[in-house]
Parts: structure tokens; sequence; C-alpha cells
């Protein structure tokens, strides 16, 4: 996929989560008209992809559709990152090349997610089928969650 796209893609969720309700494709087209010049076809694609790819789910409003978030903006972000490293022939080599590009704040977040999962890794031995996955902590996130995504 195009790096424009996903930055697209990217564009057209930050509305939805901030918006925090259901949205059309003209409203979405009007708020990022104010940033480039950008076609309601291309914007409507993009929210259909996002529709299929399950990221939002969508209504029939009259002759169009609105559209609501299915996820926080944390699980589409891990979500990415797990596309992208996933497709890596060395995921060692593409970690250790990521964590280089971090900065301090990034690190320090990501010494803290550690922390957080590391009783539930300590519970299972590598390679334990029980063992759990970075997605499964995610699953069952407080409604908090959702609501700080909003407010941004």
């Amino acid at each position: 996929m195009p790096r424009q796209l996903g930055d697209l893609e990217d564009a057209v969720m930050t509305r939805v989560w901030q918006w925090n309700r259901p949205v059309t494709v003209r409203e979405v087209l009007e708020d990022l008209q104010q940033e480039r010049s950008i076609a309601y076809t291309t914007v409507m694609t993009v929210m259909d992809n996002l529709h299929q790819k399950g990221w939002v789910r969508r209504e029939v409003d009259g002759r169009a559709y609105r559209y609501t978030a299915v996820s926080t903006r944390a699980a589409y972000s891990a979500a990415l990152m797990n596309e992208a490293w996933s497709r890596s022939d060395n995921p060692a080599a593409a970690l250790v090349a990521f964590f280089g590009m971090m900065s301090a704040e990034q690190r320090e977040a990501l010494q803290d997610a550690v922390r957080m999962v590391s009783p539930n890794l300590a519970e299972t031995a590598p390679g334990d089928p029980a063992e759990p996955t970075v997605g499964a902590a995610g699953d069952d996130a407080p409604a908090d969650d959702a609501t700080q995504e909003s407010g941004r």
C-alpha cells in the first residue's frame, strides 16, 4: 500500500475518533479539504476500505452511509505496527531498527508497556500455546480507553 493511502486512512480515522459520532463521507471530505485538495470519491473509497478492513462500521442514512469507529486509536496503531512487522524477513532486525528510531518519550512508553505485560508473560513458558499475544491485552480494555481516544 502506498504511504499516501496510509496517511489518508490515518487522517480519516483521526476525524472519526475525534468527532466520536457517526460521520458521513461529505463531513470528512469538507474537513480534509481545509488541509488539501481531495475528491469526494477518494474519501468515499478510503472509508469503504476502512469498512472492509473492519475499522469502521456503517449504517444507511438516506442515500448516504454514516461511519463509526469500531476500535480505539491504540488498537488501530498496534495493528498497523503488527502488520508492518509481520512483513519483515528478519523480525528481530526490524525491531532493533524500530527501537533505534524511537524518541526518549517513545522508549519510556515502551518500557512502561513491557512492565505492564511482564507479569502476564511470566505466567507461561515461551512457546506455550497459552502464551498471551500482544493484541490480547487490549481486547478487554476498559471503557475509559475509548473516552481518552475521543478526547483528542
